[in-house]
This record gives structure tokens, sequence and C-alpha cells, in this order.
């Protein structure tokens, strides 16, 4: 018995399968990603992308979803771009933010005297605007993960978390 998913490659989106990884490119730019794995075959047909397995096995049918689902957040990366929303939230000492080479710098949290560092890599764009921040970018993996770095960089130790709400906090994903 042979289990597959269909997607559909939208238009204006061009998807290649080569030596195992899946190359898809759109107006927004190109991503890849390896999608190799034992028992999984890929291919493209018809304008779809068919990931396909013959096994019965739990762990292989589930990594044919995972699949689908990055290969779906691929397509819709290339022709619009994944936008966090965070916003800064302090009580008891103003939070100064700055963008210096590559990461935001956080000045000033809960008093500290040492800056705090998130790092933001290349293909994420950042905007401060006042006490919010927005990252935008075109894979949603790499967005993500920013904005989770940011708002772990800015994570209260050793204070009790219910007086100390500070930090810069994720408040919208698109």
């Amino acid at each position: 018995m042979i289990t597959e998913n269909r997607i559909e490659i939208p238009e204006g989106v061009n998807a290649e399968i080569t030596g195992g990884k899946l190359v898809v490119s759109g107006k927004k730019g190109t991503l890849e990603r390896l999608m190799r794995y034992p028992g999984i075959t890929i291919r493209i047909e018809d304008g779809e992308l068919i990931i396909s397995t013959e096994s019965q096995r739990k762990k292989i049918y589930a990594m044919l979803g995972t699949y689908a689902s990055h290969a779906k957040n691929m397509f819709r990366g290339v022709n619009e771009e994944y936008e966090f929303g965070m916003k800064v939230v302090y009580s008891h000492f103003p939070i100064q933010l700055k963008e210096i080479g590559g990461k935001l710098e956080i000045v000033n949290f809960l008093g500290e005297k040492e800056p705090r560092y998130a790092d933001i890599p290349e293909g994420v764009k950042m905007k401060i605007a006042g006490d919010e921040i927005t990252l935008t970018g075109i894979d949603k993996e790499l967005v993500g993960t920013t904005a989770s770095r940011i708002e772990k960089a800015t994570k209260v130790r050793g204070r009790d978390t219910r007086v100390f709400q500070d930090g810069i906090y994720i408040v919208s994903k698109a």
C-alpha cells in the first residue's frame, strides 16, 4: 500500500529536487531544504509535489506530514513573507534597543549594567519602532527561531516573574 501527500505548487513558484534537496524559488527569494529520509520518495509531477512511502511504520508516516508542512511553508514564504510582531514590556527600567551588526543589543534590562544580545541571522529583517519589533523573512523557521532568541534573551532569572514581568514577547504571527 502506497501512502502519498500531494501538494499543489502555486502559480509563480518554481520547485525542483536535486540530490535530495528541495529548492523553491519565487518572487521574494529562494529557499532550499534537505528532504531525505529512508523509505520516503519525493518527486514533482504535473505541477504537484508528491511525497510518498510504501512503509506502514508510524515514524515514516509522521515524516510524510512533516515534509508536506515544510514544503507548504516554503511555497508560502517565497510568495509572501512571514512576519512576527514583538512587544517590549517594562515597568521598572526602560529598555533600549539597538541593532548592531547582525545582533540586537538590549540595554538597561532590569537595570543591568551589561547589555544582553540576541543574534539576528541573515535572511531576517528587523524593524524597531518604539516599543515594537517587527521581524520579517521568507523562511518561517528562521523568523520564528529569531523571535524566540529575542524572547529568551530577556528571560527574567532569579526574581519573582509575577512582579518582574519585563521582557520582549511575541504578540503576533502572520
